[in-house]
């Protein structure tokens, strides 16, 4: 086991990525790429991938935006400050080598530790991008994020690696973050470990992710499997990636008779029986609004006729669970456990992420949409959805912009009685 590194040794080894090749640039939200948009397809989905994760129209001198972005920035410092690579982990709390790997509980644990170190990064990557965090095109900021993906590729996700613990964090949560962060800093890292960090995304999910739709390729996971795919084509420049990413999406329309997906009757189902709409389907329902804009106006754009099911469900699936801003712990399986979050905090991001969806839908369901948004928000009194500390600044941005449209009326409350036989669910207002 090696010793963490000394801040000398740490600044020798930034040094030396300027040595490798890696290329030092001012933050591509301040610099435009050297590659124009206009002239290169993937440049164009890089950048509206970055605005998708940082957000849009704001102004980060204005509340909440300025308390928020000043938060990113010290956990991003307090991150920095605490990397340490060694054998085994990029942060000492963050342990991901396997002792084990025949003990199944422990491997669990560790693998999602290493998904953590991603999502870290990944931290500190918005941070260096985002204006307004006081590490805005911070150079050892950015040096010790272009160190840690070396680090976590060489000891851990790389393609001679075999995966141990919990597949999502292979598949999902290390891949997604990992892209996320190479889309941030893409200027910054020279191609060559570009092309191993994207060798490691198809080593771990291959094509072969999305050949049927089953098991762990349904619902919402088949969504986060498509962003995965999608992203790893922008990153590489791959259009059969996309590609594939896009088509991928067509299982996840059609209402379904059994198993996971939505029903015609409004129930969503994810785990084979487990009313889900409060957490696996806010997560399918998030990706699938952050895709269809990523893929809006290219050569990949998602025209499946049958996307307009997941338009429907919009007040078919999820309005009913929705009250005053919440959402109903009926159709949270498993997420009513988790400390951090309430009824509340859920309800939030879906709230966003209708807004986001409604960007491609018709001008009609734009607007309704963003006016039961409007009500929800304005009535949710107990925790309202602008001082929610868990709502990322994009979600924040898209609230906060419909709050204050005023062409906008606020939809009430509707009264009414609603049957989910398929799910077992009635809501009674």
């Amino acid at each position: 086991m090696t010793s963490a590194w000394s801040r000398r040794t740490f600044l020798a080894a930034s040094a030396a990525l300027t040595a490798a090749g890696t290329a030092l640039t001012p933050p591509a939200s301040a610099v435009p790429s050297s590659t124009s948009p206009a002239a290169d397809p993937y440049a164009a989905l890089r950048t509206t991938w970055s605005a998708l994760i940082l957000g849009e129209g704001f102004s980060p001198t204005a509340e909440p935006f300025k308390s928020r972005l000043a938060d990113l920035g010290t956990k991003a410092r307090n991150l920095l400050e605490a990397m340490a690579p060694v054998d085994g982990s990029l942060w000492p709390d963050d342990v991901f080598a396997d002792p084990d790997p025949d003990t199944d509980a422990e491997s669990y644990g560790f693998s999602g530790r290493m998904a953590d170190s991603f999502t870290r990064l990944s931290t500190m990557a918005q941070a260096y991008r985002q204006q307004g965090t006081g590490l805005t095109g911070d150079t050892a900021l950015r040096d010790a994020v272009l160190t840690g993906l070396e680090h976590l590729g060489s000891q851990v996700y790389h393609d001679g690696q075999t995966r141990y613990g919990n597949w999502y964090s292979w598949q999902i949560g290390a891949p997604q973050a990992l892209l996320d962060v190479c889309v941030l800093m893409y200027d910054a890292i020279a191609p060559e470990r570009l092309a191993r960090y994207c060798a490691a995304v198809d080593h771990f999910v291959p094509d072969s992710a999305v050949a049927s739709y089953t098991g762990t390729s349904t619902g919402a996971n088949r969504v986060d499997l498509c962003r995965v795919l999608a992203l790893r084509g922008v990153v590489g420049g791959t259009a059969a990636k996309i590609a594939l990413a896009r088509d991928a999406l067509s299982p996840v329309f059609p209402l379904v008779t059994k198993g996971d997906g939505l029903y015609a009757d409004g129930s969503f189902i994810q785990h084979t029986t487990v009313p889900y709409t409060g957490s696996y389907g806010s997560v399918m329902l998030g990706g699938l609004g952050m895709l269809f804009a990523l893929l809006k106006g290219s050569a990949w754009e998602v025209t499946d006729p049958k996307r307009q099911v997941v338009f429907d469900a919009v007040e078919n699936a999820w309005a009913p669970f929705l009250f005053n801003g919440l959402a109903m712990d009926a159709v949270a399986g498993r997420a009513i456990s988790r400390g951090e979050s309430d009824d509340h905090r859920r309800g939030h991001p879906i709230l966003a992420s209708i807004v986001l969806l409604g960007q491609g839908a018709s001008a009609a369901e734009n607007t309704r949409w963003r006016s039961l948004v409007k009500g929800w928000a304005q009535r949710d009194y107990y925790s309202p959805p602008l001082s929610n500390p868990s709502l990322g600044l994009t979600a924040l941005a898209r609230v906060k912009n419909v709050l204050d449209d005023p062409s906008l009326t606020p939809v009430p409350e509707p009264d009414g009685h609603r049957l989910f036989p398929d799910m077992a669910r009635s809501t009674h207002r």
